[in-house]
């Protein structure tokens, strides 16, 4: 089996061990006799998988039990619309700091929904850093940030205060340790660290999950997913699966705290290779940089793709950037190995030497 070194922001790279156990459940999960993709999800089997993966998170994450954790889908982006439909209201605002695309996306959208502030934005500099200074509106309902930036490269190293915090953690959730009672509500697609794509993760206060206004879409609803135990319809399934393995993973490799130091190694040795080869353009301020996305560039487009198509023929797959803004991005979540990362690096080096 070859398998190449990927370094695609998502879906990402899930450890071959995963994999593995995944692909044994494709025949028959457990001693059911049935596959993972066939078994009842009103089955015992799979609401004991459902609860099991629940603990698991709570352990890894130190979730309080003021916290309840949903499953939900969609991915983040249904997420803009169910934040501000479940907890913004009349005489409040939604407060938005708006560091990166997606960030931007959610404050358009929560638009549509009530009254929307901008408490602030690197969007002048083309999101390469995290503004520091906020101002938030009068009566804010909630304050939206993005704990990290896939695009462009930056990453929340503290968190702000001032207003109930909601966070988009989709690429970052599980990397480092949060306080999560800090937070009034959390979500995270899973197809970055967590697991496969198709399924959602809300985790928030449960009193926020039960005040929802009863006059929401079902679906569009936390109270729903809260009080069904977000079975109230068919679930990702195999998703939620693949995120229990994933979760297994990572506690039988130390849980959280080791999986952030090897995370700052595998970023630290990208980011000395990169200021360290002048021919390379770091896009995020230093002090903002993510551990997740080293987002880069080439001294011109072609450059850029230059680099991309030969580094496919060195087994490094996934490194263009994203459409919005161009240039080069290694994603290296959770599961993403230190060889790879060294691949890159001498890759880096032999192509600055050969086109420099």
């Amino acid at each position: 089996m070859n398998r190449v070194f990927n370094f695609n922001p998502g879906p990402g790279l899930l450890p071959v061990e995963v994999l593995q156990k995944i692909q044994s459940a494709l025949l028959s999960y457990g001693d059911t006799g049935m596959g993972i993709l066939e078994i009842s999800h009103r089955s015992k089997q799979f609401e004991r998988l459902l609860n099991e993966t629940k603990l698991l998170l709570a352990e890894l994450l130190e979730i309080p039990t003021s916290h309840e954790i949903l499953f939900v889908t969609g991915g983040a982006t249904a997420q803009f619309s169910m934040v501000p439909m479940n907890l913004l209201r009349e005489g409040k605002t939604g407060n938005y700091l708006v560091a990166g695309i997606w960030g931007d996306k959610a404050y358009e959208e929560a638009k549509k929904f009530g009254s929307a502030h901008i408490a602030a934005s690197s969007k002048a500099h083309r999101y390469s850093e995290i503004p520091k200074k906020l101002i938030l509106s009068p009566n804010p309902a909630y304050l939206h940030i993005t704990s990290n930036n896939t695009v462009e490269g930056t990453q929340l190293h503290t968190f702000p205060d001032g207003a109930p915090l909601v966070c988009d953690a989709s690429s970052d959730l599980l990397s480092r340790p949060m306080a999560v009672s800090n937070f009034e509500l959390i979500y995270a697609c899973a197809q970055k660290n967590i697991g496969p794509t198709g399924v959602t993760i809300v985790i928030g206060k449960r009193e926020t999950f039960a005040d929802s206004p009863s006059t929401l879409p079902i679906l569009y609803s936390y109270k729903t997913y809260l009080d069904s135990n977000s079975l109230y319809n068919t679930p990702p399934v195999f998703a939620i699966y693949g995120v229990f393995e994933m979760l297994q993973w990572l506690k039988r490799n130390g849980g959280i705290q080791s999986q952030q130091e090897r995370n700052r190694v595998k970023a630290e040795t990208l980011y000395t290779a990169l200021d360290s080869l002048p021919f390379y353009r770091s896009h995020a301020a230093t002090d903002d940089r993510s551990l997740m996305n080293i987002v880069f560039s080439c001294p011109t487009p072609e450059l850029d793709t230059t680099f991309a198509k030969e580094a496919e023929a060195h087994g490094l797959f996934g490194l263009l950037g994203h459409k919005a803004h161009g240039g080069i991005r290694a994603s290296i979540y959770n599961a993403f190995p230190v060889e790879g990362v060294t691949a890159l690096v001498q890759f880096m080096k032999d192509f600055a030497q050969k086109r420099g």
